[in-house]
């Protein structure tokens, strides 16, 4: 069996080959120019680009002929193909995969919406990666990812929205408005729908980070412990004030911080800065590595 999966999730290049893992990019066009996402434009080559040129990325999802192209070539070695992909309720990802699956009748393809993305579908596609080397069959691999979203969970903040209002990610007025008052949204993704979900408010946006580890403490106990991994576009410092939030209040086992893929920085901009976290308890069963 092999995974494809999409340029909305997170996971260490490393992590990436050593699984066998196919990726299908994203667009990103910019200053007149068209790059796939993490093929060739990475995160800090975006925001350097967007630094010297002033100008808004547009994105666009890979096409059904990209999906139709993967799952033939993939057919050729292993018809069994597992495609998961980033939420169906911030992207219409998923949509090219479903109409490519009854293109390529030589391929068993199942096409999974997460609901999620980032890092947490990162976290899913290395887990399904690990069972099918430990020889789980399919259905039980599937379980196990929806008990791992189900656990889960990624909140963000950012100090900059004109990439968001840009995206249509929140609406004009919207956005104009929380900038002139210096506002701060502390975002979600729900599991129902897969979108984004406003969380809350802040003033500043150390008092937005602040909020992010109120939204922990929410669902999690000080002292618990847990899987937690930061991300961020381009905003180490950011990321340091967090895990300094963070770190004191749980029993952590932390992964690399990531820097969030090159589309979805185009959405967010290099301020954006967030925690996927779950309680180790609520953690499913899942194959060593």
């Amino acid at each position: 069996m092999q995974i494809v999966t999409d340029s909305g999730m997170d996971l260490p290049q490393e992590k990436i080959e050593e699984y066998g893992i196919h990726i299908i990019p994203h667009k990103i066009t910019l200053a007149g120019k068209t790059y796939l996402s993490n093929v060739d434009i990475f995160p800090g080559d975006l925001y350097r680009l967007l630094e010297e040129t002033g100008g808004m990325p547009v994105t666009a999802t890979p096409s059904v002929g990209d999906f139709v192209e993967m799952y033939r070539k993939l057919a050729k070695d292993d018809p069994d193909i597992l495609s998961l992909h980033m939420s169906s309720g911030l992207s219409a990802t998923i949509n090219g995969a479903i109409v490519a699956e009854e293109m390529v009748p030589e391929a068993n393809i199942t096409v999974v919406d997460t609901k999620m993305l980032s890092a947490v579908l990162g976290w899913m596609v290395e887990a399904a990666a690990r069972a099918i080397r430990a020889g789980w069959d399919k259905e039980r691999i599937i379980n196990m990812i929806y008990q791992l979203r189900d656990a889960s969970e990624s909140n963000y903040t950012l100090d900059e929205l004109k990439y968001l209002v840009h995206g249509g990610r929140i609406s004009h007025m919207k956005g104009l408005i929380a900038s002139a008052l210096n506002l701060h949204p502390l975002i979600g993704v729900e599991k129902v729908g897969g979108t984004y979900a406003q969380l809350g408010i802040a003033r500043t946006f150390r008092r937005a980070l602040k909020g992010l580890v109120n939204q922990v403490k929410r669902r999690h106990k000080p002292g618990t412990a847990m899987l937690m991994q930061l991300g961020h576009g381009y905003n180490p410092d950011a990321v340091q004030q967090l895990f300094d939030m963070l770190n004191p209040l749980y029993d952590c086992t932390w992964l690399p911080t990531c820097q969030m893929t090159a589309v979805l920085g185009a959405h967010t901009g290099p301020t954006m800065v967030g925690v996927a976290y779950a309680a180790i308890a609520d953690l499913p069963e899942m194959p060593p590595e």
